[in-house]
């Protein structure tokens, strides 16, 4: 019987080695699996490269496993907020480093790895420094430059509710990041608010199949399984 319910968050996380390159899904607060990035700072790996769109907010969250010395590296979009005062004071400590990668090639990077893909040309960053380095190329007249695809050790992600098959199903904005970065990894874990019995979610509703979550655990006071109709 498949069922990839594990009992808390501490085991949704055993298994994340020092070093390890982790996608953490979320768009500033939205969709964040706070509980698991807190699970993750418990857990105490370091050396990590974590890819995410921002760089943390406030002293919560992602932000709160910067402050913790777990990072070694950041990969995202948009470092510099007014509320990102811990990654912009450990890099200019030079404590941590920075890939800046454009938001439509963060995403369009991560979906490529999700397709098996060898890279993507992309017209955003060419002639910056940002293209410094990289294969250029003349498509049809327009100038592209070559972005590699990003793949993950594991892949922490914030869904609404899953079944024990993985399948899941987000809330509004809190969709973001998570169904691709769910593919680009290959542990992915999710943290849902319920989880139901196999059936009740619409088929037409589930954005990421089970077949790409690893691990499922619900985060609520109490874990809710929801009894089938």
């Amino acid at each position: 019987m498949i069922d990839k319910i594990v009992a808390g968050v501490a085991e949704a996380v055993a298994g994340i080695h020092d070093g390890a390159t982790i996608m953490i899904g979320g768009f500033g607060s939205a969709g964040q699996p706070a509980e698991l990035i807190d699970a993750l700072i418990e857990h105490g790996a370091r050396e990590l490269t974590i890819v995410n769109n921002n760089a943390g907010n406030g002293e919560t969250g992602l932000a709160a496993l910067l402050k913790a010395g777990r990072v070694r590296k950041m990969i995202c979009s948009f470092p510099r907020q007014a509320d990102s005062q811990v990654f912009d004071a450990l890099y200019r400590a030079g404590r941590i480093e920075l890939e800046l990668v454009p938001q439509g090639n963060l995403a369009a990077r991560i979906q490529a790895a999700g397709a098996g893909l060898g890279g993507i040309f992309t017209p955003t960053g060419y002639g910056t420094l940002l293209a410094e380095g990289k294969e250029t190329r003349s498509i049809d007249g327009r100038n592209y430059v070559f972005e590699r695809p990003l793949h993950a050790d594991f892949a922490l992600i914030k869904a609404e509710a899953g079944d024990r098959w993985g399948n899941l199903v987000y809330r509004k904005s809190a969709r973001n990041f998570g169904p691709i970065m769910a593919t680009a990894a290959r542990c992915t874990v999710a943290q849902v608010s319920r989880v139901v019995e196999l059936g009740q979610l619409d088929p037409e509703s589930v954005v990421t199949p089970g077949i790409f979550v690893q691990r499922l655990v619900a985060v609520n006071s109490e874990t809710r399984l929801v009894a089938a109709a």
